[in-house]
């Protein structure tokens, strides 16, 4: 069974937002990982990309169904509950509330939110899969202080939170600390 990658991304993107992440990431681990590059299931209300539930002005009465829908599908792929175990859940933005969330609840590998933040009323289980937080100091979409509440949530042993200078990406500099950190949690299964 091969190691797999879930990549969910931001408010208004789609599944083709993050392939190249997937890509560069596959090829820096060797080419042994599946990548699969989630769509969200609503459309985005400006007419292209899709969200996960509405977020201008937010819609947090639809996370819960939103998160069940995440979970039933990262079931569905193949290899079912096993293959979740060596699986790593990757989100951006919104996507990265939706992998913490949605991740911190399944027996996954490992969860990684980047720019993500924490859902109203969100209390993750203290058995939750390790985890690798990132946040850009001059984010002026989702503050940078996110970071910190998901951190405070999690449990600290399994948890690393890494601030870099930038603002709502994914800079070149976090790659090295992400192919790591993926490596280190499937490294781990065998």
């Amino acid at each position: 069974m091969n190691r797999r990658l879930v990549l969910l991304h931001g408010w208004g993107a789609d599944g083709d937002d993050l392939r190249p992440l997937g890509d560069a990431l596959k090829a820096r681990l060797g080419g042994s990982l599946d990548l699969v590059s989630l769509d969200a299931p609503e459309l985005h209300p400006q007419g292209s990309g899709r969200q996960w539930y509405g977020l201008f002005p937010a819609q947090w009465d639809a996370v819960p169904a939103a998160i069940n829908q995440l979970q039933q599908r990262l079931h569905q792929l193949d290899g079912g509950e096993p293959a979740l175990k060596r699986t790593v859940l990757f989100g951006f933005s919104q996507g990265g509330a939706m992998a913490i969330h949605a991740g911190c609840e399944l027996p996954l590998a490992g969860v990684i939110s980047c720019s993500g933040y924490p859902h109203p009323n969100w209390q993750p289980p203290s058995g939750h899969p390790p985890v690798l937080l990132f946040h850009g100091k001059d984010d002026t979409v989702v503050p940078f202080e996110a970071m910190a509440q998901i951190r405070d949530k999690l449990d600290s042993h399994r948890c690393k939170a890494l601030p870099f200078k930038n603002g709502h990406t994914i800079p070149e500099e976090t790659m090295q600390p992400i192919e790591n950190f993926i490596s280190s949690v499937l490294t781990e299964l065998q």
